[in-house]
């Protein structure tokens, strides 16, 4: 009777006890070089950004970044004229949580959600603010030793001004050694809008 409870426990278990496929870590920091190509060309940025995630159960993990970046200063036809308009800061974060669920020895299927903002400093005391979200699912994946890979389908929306848009998103991760390597990231949302981030990575 005793082993047969213990039998059913550990059945109970197993699901909530898996861990991350093999070679894959959700513990890390990261900083680095940020990009944004925006549907306008007036709006492209860059800059940089953090960002990182811990595992606190097998199989969930929190993360979040930080992006601080500006964009050009751009020349605006005025009464004949040209008057040269000067570059804005655009500080965009996220905080959320994730699931990972092994597959395979080497991949996992990976769902998360988190909550976004998007500020926009205009200068001259006017600025705009958006708050909103993203849901996203894919798989990641540990491609050989030393690179590994993901790819992900989610979906974003904000409270105001701004229509709910998908996107895919796609990076790899190439390690020098268990704890640094360098890791990129490219995000392309629909109507054209394209993010990109590379730099180095601390996995512990």
């Amino acid at each position: 009777m005793k082993r047969a409870l213990l039998a059913l426990t550990l059945a109970a278990a197993l699901p909530f006890t898996a861990s991350a496929a093999e070679g894959i870590s959700y513990n890390y920091a990261e900083a680095g070089y940020a990009k944004t190509d925006a549907k306008y060309s007036q709006a492209d940025s860059d800059g940089w950004a953090i960002g990182g995630s811990y595992a606190f159960l097998p199989n969930f993990h929190v993360f979040g970044n930080y992006s601080k970046q500006e964009t050009d200063s751009w020349n605006y036809p005025f009464n004949g004229g040209l008057v040269r308009v000067p570059g804005f800061d655009v500080d965009t974060w996220r905080v959320g949580v994730g699931y990972n669920h092994e597959l395979s020895k080497r991949v996992d299927l990976v769902t998360r959600i988190a909550y976004e903002q998007a500020k926009s400093d205009y200068g001259y005391g006017y600025s705009d603010k958006l708050k909103g979200g993203s849901v996203e699912a894919g798989v990641r994946g540990s491609l050989a030793p030393s690179w590994e890979g993901y790819a992900f389908a989610g979906y974003q929306d904000y409270d105001k001004h701004y229509d709910g848009k998908f996107y895919g998103r796609i990076g790899t991760l190439v390690k020098f050694n268990q704890n640094w390597g360098i890791t990129a990231d490219a995000k392309f949302i629909d109507g054209g809008e394209k993010e990109f981030f590379v730099g180095p990575r601390f996995s512990f």
